[in-house]
């Protein structure tokens, strides 16, 4: 089941620290902005209603979104479920309600390490079993984080394949959406990030999930490009999502784990995209509704207070290049060891409950 505290943890330990930098051809934000966190439709089917439901291990359920509006599975063993069923067991029926605010909406699923066919056809058999599809993420290159909050990764580029290769196993023929390593290319660009050795490898291993992903017949592929406030002209990273195989790719991700506002994200996207063969994105908007938080350094990336749920997920995004906006980080879960938080990818309901009271508000 994928609400044990032990699952989520390893799940969890999504990016760390996102720096923004100078580098080459890529002009760049001046303090730092750090990531932290840490495919079609299987029928085709468009109806607008909500009668599929999830079922879980323990026979709680979640309502699903109406497929037309969130094509993406509600896991109803998510940590926000279990946070919203424990204070209504203790009678806080207003925290409860607050906590529902983010249960009640397809957030991502970080593969970890563990067993990841396992975990990855639990996931999408979950999901197919409620006539949906499962939202994925991938994030376990060599040398990733720079060493900071979300630190680690496969052993090697060699252990990286093999992880990939029980993944899509894992995934099979049935429907989901993947973003692929965020943090990966801006890293890249990053001066002293991911030492220079290495930097081949990373574009091989990525250009190699995306062309192996989108060989299975119901997977969406969106390759990660950092955010607005990163690497400040899109141009910087033409060349290393070409070099990271974003032609193969149904698109790229903006704003993994980050605050950035909606606009700013969709303004952003439109100018790579014509630089990338008009490529279609999705945006992370699960905690930007207040946009970024002022300050510099850890102040406005590491669980910065006074931020809020952005906007629902969905695919009804009314922009032909904007393919859906998506919860991609997790909301609720720590973005590192910061202002009380636990460490990256851990739930912090503290935080969770500020996110949802900043948006009601």
């Amino acid at each position: 089941m994928y609400g044990t505290n032990a699952d989520r943890t390893h799940r969890g330990a999504a990016p760390g620290a996102r720096a923004r930098f100078v580098s080459g051809s890529a002009l760049l934000g001046a303090a730092a902005l750090l990531l932290t966190a840490c495919s079609s439709s299987s029928s085709g089917s468009s109806d607008s209603s909500d009668s599929s439901d999830g079922g879980s291990s323990d026979g709680n359920a979640l309502k699903q979104r109406p497929k037309a509006q969130a094509p993406y599975w509600v896991n109803p063993d998510g940590s926000a479920a279990e946070q919203a069923e424990e204070y209504r067991e203790g009678g806080k029926e207003e925290k409860a309600a607050l906590i529902e605010e983010i249960a009640e909406q397809p957030v991502a699923e970080w593969i970890g390490t563990e067993d990841p066919e396992a975990e990855t056809r639990a996931l999408t058999e979950d999901a197919e079993k409620a006539d949906r599809e499962a939202l994925l993420v991938l994030y376990n290159l060599p040398h990733r984080d720079c060493g900071q909050y979300s630190q680690g990764g496969a052993g090697s580029g060699d252990e990286y394949r093999e992880w990939l290769g029980k993944v899509i196993d894992g995934i099979g023929d049935r429907a989901a959406t993947v973003v692929v390593e965020p943090d990966a290319l801006p890293h890249l660009l990053q001066e002293g990030c991911t030492p220079e050795e290495f930097h081949e490898e990373r574009y091989s291993l990525l250009k190699e999930s995306v062309e192996k992903l989108t060989e299975l017949p119901h997977t969406k592929v969106y390759l990660d490009a950092g955010n607005p406030d990163w690497v400040r002209d899109p141009g910087g990273l033409v060349e290393p999502l070409h070099r990271a195989g974003i032609e193969a790719a149904d698109g790229f991700a903006l704003n993994v784990s980050n605050y950035q506002s909606t606009t700013s994200n969709v303004a952003y996207g439109k100018k790579l995209s014509a630089m990338v063969g008009d490529k279609p994105f999705v945006v992370d908007t699960s905690r930007n509704g207040n946009g970024p938080a002022k300050g510099s350094g850890e102040e406005t990336w590491c669980n910065p207070p006074g931020r809020a749920l952005g906007e629902e997920p969905t695919t009804e995004t009314g922009d032909e290049l904007v393919d859906a906006y998506l919860w991609i980080k997790r909301p609720g879960e720590s973005d590192g060891t910061c202002k009380g938080g636990p460490k990256a990818g851990e739930w912090f309901p503290e935080y969770a409950l500020d996110l949802a009271r900043n948006a009601d508000g």
